[in-house]
């Protein structure tokens, strides 16, 4: 019997198994995660992601929607964190020229443990979740960097039908190690007292505690 990586539960028990890896499930969070003994190796992790073929696009977009929404909620300059990915393009000068800061920390190409040790106003985690190995270490270190009020967007694919686990695409990616499904947020979110909002299957919304709240429909992050 495995121990949950997010919630460190026992209660978990073998899900799914392939010619690859074997899935357990925690019966305490509802994740899903691989087993340990299934993780590449960080070199060949890294080839993984420098062979990627990463559209910044989408995930510009959503930083963008995120501050528009913010900006009307908080006149105050914003001080945001991209985590886990590096875009490129002209989308920090743009925010730099309404008066706004968004830094960027990958493991991986983008390193810099000093940004890891300040607080922000916002975090974007675009498809990132379901390559943490020991989610509850990442997520525990975005609500400690992530100021009161703040919002923390999550792009994660997650699971619909157990049923259909065995015919999803997203679980062949071996990069991927932690599958979600809504109930799985929930647990997170009651247990550290967050807002939580679904935008939609694969986009949701969390707030750390605070008097201010987002009062438009979060699927116009989208």
């Amino acid at each position: 019997m495995r121990r949950c990586p997010l919630c460190s539960s026992d209660k978990t028990t073998p899900f799914y198994q392939d010619r690859k890896r074997a899935i357990h499930r925690c019966k305490t969070c509802m994740l899903l995660f691989a087993d340990a003994s299934s993780h590449l190796p960080p070199d060949a992790e890294l080839k993984k992601y420098q062979a990627a073929n990463n559209k910044h696009k989408p995930m510009q977009q959503l930083i963008l929607s995120l501050v528009t929404q913010l900006e009307q909620l908080n006149k105050q300059p914003l001080v945001g964190l991209n985590f886990g990915r590096v875009t490129t393009g002209s989308l920090i000068s743009d925010l730099t020229n309404k008066g706004h800061q968004l830094y960027q920390y990958d493991p991986f190409f983008a390193p810099d443990h000093q940004l890891l040790k300040q607080q922000y106003d916002f975090i974007c985690c675009y498809k990132v979740f379901e390559h943490f190995r020991f989610p509850s270490r990442e997520w525990h270190l975005l609500c400690s960097i992530l100021k009161p009020g703040g919002w923390i967007a999550i792009n994660t694919q997650l699971i619909t039908e157990l049923n259909g686990f065995a015919k999803w695409h997203h679980k062949n990616n071996l990069t991927h190690v932690s599958f979600y499904q809504q109930a799985t947020f929930q647990f997170l979110a009651k247990q550290a007292d967050f807002t939580l909002l679904f935008a939609s299957n694969d986009l949701l919304l969390v707030q750390k505690p605070s008097k201010s709240d987002i009062t438009r429909d979060p699927s116009s992050l989208i």
